[in-house]
């Protein structure tokens, strides 16, 4: 039963991922191959989709080869036999060990639901709404590929041309000539590339002197705003008076005002804007005041739970945005080392000679090349416009690959010994058959113990190029960037806490589950943690 579920759950996926390029959808996980194709040119060509859609639009052959591959593993799934998938008794007892170890079985299951959760993307953190209800009609812009205007929701001037601010448009639903519904995600702030405005909190003017929200007299720099927001005029308080230096700004951002107060009193004033300085100070209502958190702005200010970093991006957005990266780079680079890795092992150890001797001195030349320099190289070499996931990806992989080799080889070695491989031989079965029918086989042990390591390899490869600078472009979410961005600020520790604390969270549970799988097929059940 649940063999049919999940090969269903695959061909729907598979079926939705067709309908949704088609159709122009924007599904969450679904349409990731087709938007990796539209970023690089290597994994699209020129031509049409299909024949009844003659568009001359560039074929993404990435995004349909990935929905052909789940779709495949889907019908092959479904045509199984459900016995083929049973666990053998000693498999059984190994899982039952793996439960027994509460630490890995817990990390294994708190990683699943992270895993689900990026899986949402766009349907959990995101700039655009998910439903929109204008006039009797609905949209969905976060799932979608087309841009909305502002036209479309009734938005005038610069608004009506540019893509629609859908957070200042959800503060205005059921107003007037507004939508009535504007639903965003939970967190609706992109990971990347969506600088926040600037959060403010309210200053109370209580018998002429300006409070805080405790009712305590404020001392510290109060601003008035422009109708839309901007910063009017920014004033220096002292036990809630107005005393120091005073500046105002006008609609283009000029700094046109400049004063000096003392006790509440003007000394000295200097206005250098057009008209007079009594008819520019009066665009703004001067007691209306607020105190204005300029990014990086702490946790729980203006609606930003663990604050922003120094680019005024939203900090858990960009946490979520981090893992999404660090979960793609693990599923992409895990299949490319063990595909190279096993099969060059194993190759290494059944045929020996010449061939395991050669490949042996050239996994060795391959790995006295420095890891550092060779990215710092291409980093100069490779024009901006290239530099991306695939290519950090790429660089990884090709270092990456190598410690599997040894192991490989050496179970190959020992495996190849065994009675029935002689059985196999002796029943015509060819090197690669022997290879990936009966020996891989019994090195999944060492496979699945493996895999969890490699993750933290490759989470904790791509956080310390992007704390150096030479990982992925600004385009992605980097905890690396994030931990750099904190320790350059350390008068804003929010920052470095939270990228320290995701980093080192998923790197336990990883490390967990590692050692609960090692743990569960050691009969012995020894591990350094207890």
């Amino acid at each position: 039963m649940t063999k049919n579920l999940l090969a269903l759950l695959l061909i729907l996926a598979a079926l939705l991922g067709v309908l949704g390029e088609l159709n122009g959808w924007l599904l969450p996980t679904i349409s990731w191959p087709f938007t990796l194709s539209r970023e690089f040119s290597f994994l699209q060509y020129p031509g049409w989709y299909t024949p009844w859609i003659a568009t001359g639009e560039r074929c993404y052959w990435f995004g349909w080869f990935c929905m052909g591959l789940v779709a495949l593993c889907g019908l092959i799934l479904l045509l199984r036999r459900s016995d083929s998938l049973r666990l053998s008794p000693e498999q059984q007892q190994r899982l039952q060990r793996f439960r027994s170890i509460r630490r890995g079985y817990w990390s294994l299951i708190i990683l699943g639901v992270l895993v689900l959760l990026a899986a949402a993307d766009q349907a959990l953190v995101g700039k655009r709404a998910l439903a929109v209800e204008y006039e009797g009609r609905w949209y969905f812009p976060a799932f979608t590929r087309a841009v909305l205007p502002g036209a479309t929701f009734g938005l005038y001037g610069e608004e009506a041309r540019a893509e629609t601010d859908y957070r200042a448009l959800a503060a205005e639903a059921g107003l007037p000539g507004r939508p009535s519904v504007v639903l965003m995600p939970l967190v609706p702030y992109d990971p990347v590339g969506d600088a926040a405005p600037f959060p403010k909190e309210a200053l109370q003017m209580q018998h002429g002197v300006l409070t805080n929200r405790d009712g305590e007299p404020y001392d510290g720099l109060a601003c008035r705003l422009y109708p839309d927001g901007e910063v009017h005029l920014r004033l220096r308080y002292r036990r809630g008076v107005a005393d120091g230096y005073a500046q105002g700004w006008a609609r283009d951002r000029r700094e046109v005002y400049t004063a000096r107060y003392e006790s509440g009193t003007v000394q000295q004033e200097q206005y250098a804007g057009v008209g007079s300085a009594a008819d520019f100070l009066s665009q703004s209502d001067p007691r209306q005041l607020f105190r204005v958190y300029y990014h990086p702005a702490p946790p729980l200010t203006g609606g930003h739970l663990l604050g922003t970093n120094s680019q005024g991006a939203d900090i858990l957005a960009y946490l979520y945005g981090g893992l999404q990266v660090n979960i793609e780079a693990a599923l992409l680079y895990l299949p490319i080392i063990y595909a190279i890795g096993l099969t060059l092992g194993m190759l290494m150890g059944f045929l020996g000679g010449r061939f395991d001797l050669v490949t042996q001195r050239l996994i060795e030349i391959i790995s006295q090349l420095p890891f550092l320099f060779v990215v710092m190289i291409l980093s100069d070499l490779v024009p901006l416009e290239y530099r991306g996931f695939v290519l950090v990806l790429g660089l990884l992989s090709l270092f990456g690959w190598m410690r599997m080799t040894y192991l490989a080889r050496t179970a190959a070695m020992r495996e190849k010994t065994r009675d029935y491989v002689a059985a196999a031989r002796v029943m015509g079965a060819g090197p690669f058959y022997i290879l990936f029918r009966h020996i891989l086989p019994n090195m999944m042990g060492i496979v699945v113990t493996l895999v969890p390591f490699s993750v933290a390899t490759v989470v904790l490869s791509l956080t310390s190029l992007d704390y150096l600078g030479f990982g992925l472009p600004d385009t992605y979410a980097g905890w690396g960037r994030l931990l750099n961005d904190g320790l350059s600020k350390l008068s804003s520790p929010w920052m470095v806490s939270a990228a320290f604390f995701a980093l080192v969270s998923l790197l336990l549970m990883v490390t967990f589950i590692g050692e609960a799988f090692r743990e569960s097929s050691d009969p012995h059940r020894r591990t350094y943690y207890e």
